[in-house]
């Protein structure tokens, strides 16, 4: 297993979540740490403020928890990497990833917060689910089911942790004949294998060369670590993929890549490769973060600003991000995909970006 990433000491705490039971688990499991009473898990000026934060940007994702509330239960259609996004059971993340997009909505030093009414939530993805019925027909997400996102703000791998959570998340989709819950994660943790998920969740392993990994995935399982637990995972009985995430464009990346890919199919059996597939994410970089990375990370910068290659771009979301030009991003993805197909001709691509 991988070393654990937490160490709480501190935990900002909404008292309704405190009353709840995922709450008073979560609480029981740090019985010494610090409590400090908040209003809202938005608003917390020492950690959503970037103003003073950066410079003890890894102290906080390690020693520091949010309990709180979620208050809006809506799913979202996505159409990409699943067919909705499920309400999140948590928000940030102990890790610290340099390039992450999540920082960059709650004010940058964003770490875990857990929302303690799991129960809101598993109740609204199957009332959801149930109105859908059966999946038309197959397409690029799923072959047969209704795929939904449940950890789009953070990595259900730490959060598992902390508490029981993703859990019940699995045992939920289990029981769902026409969906599947899906996450991506750069964290092994082999509590996750006994959860028996008899093929309804989708756990995506996030991967890239190692040597750019090191700089830029910050706290995060080594990417042979993340290749060796694939088999292990299948086994369990997840459906496993990866992610390829986030390509980031230097010289010598094809090189790199194929070393990981040959890496990847020397380090998988044929059971994985039999359920295979990836989703390919060109890196999205973004303006505020960089100046931020630049007071704690500036190393991380060599490789992600590159505004010789990059373009602005406003996101759906209303902020201002850099992408790589739209006239080249196109042509490096094909050389992507080429460099996939040669290597790992069993791994079908999902989706690309």
């Amino acid at each position: 297993m991988s070393p654990s990433p937490l160490a709480i000491d501190t935990i900002y705490l909404e008292p309704a979540a405190g009353t709840l039971p995922r709450g008073q688990e979560i609480l029981a499991r740090f019985p010494q740490a610090r409590r400090i009473p908040v209003a809202s898990h938005w608003n917390i000026p020492e950690l959503h403020g970037n103003a003073g934060s950066a410079e003890d940007w890894l102290r906080i994702k390690r020693s520091t928890l949010v309990l709180g509330v979620k208050k809006g239960l809506g799913l979202r259609p996505n159409g990409r990497s699943a067919h909705f996004i499920a309400p999140s059971s948590s928000n940030g993340c102990a890790m610290a990833c340099a390039y992450c997009y999540v920082p960059r909505r709650k004010g940058y030093a964003n770490p875990i917060t857990l929302f303690a009414n799991t129960g809101e939530i598993g109740r609204a993805i199957t009332r959801h689910a149930a109105r859908q019925g059966p999946l038309p027909a197959p397409d690029q997400i799923d072959e047969g089911a209704w795929v939904y996102d449940i950890g789009e703000n953070g990595d259900l791998s730490v959060d598992a942790l902390v508490c029981d959570s993703v859990r019940d998340l699995v045992a939920l989709f289990r029981g769902l004949p026409n969906a599947k819950g899906s996450f991506a994660t750069k964290f092994v943790n082999p509590d996750l294998l006994a959860y028996a998920p008899q093929g309804r969740t989708r756990i995506r392993f996030s991967l890239m060369p190692e040597r750019v990994a090191k700089v830029v995935d910050v706290r995060t399982s080594p990417v042979p670590a993340r290749i060796a637990a694939i088999d292990d995972f299948v086994r369990a009985g997840y459906e496993v993929h990866v992610n390829f995430s986030p390509v980031i464009l230097y010289e010598g990346w094809e090189a790199d890549w194929r070393d990981l890919f040959r890496s990847l199919d020397a380090g998988i059996g044929a059971p994985a490769r039999a359920q295979f597939a990836a989703e390919i994410i060109f890196l999205t970089h973004n303006a505020g973060l960089h100046a931020v990375n630049l007071r704690w990370h500036p190393r991380a910068e060599e490789w992600l600003w590159r505004p010789d290659i990059q373009e602005s771009k406003r996101s759906e979301g209303g902020q201002e991000n850099l992408r790589y030009r739209s006239g080249w991003k196109g042509r490096w993805l094909d050389r992507f995909r080429r460099l996939l197909a040669e290597e790992l001709p069993y791994c079908r691509v999902r989706y690309a970006f």
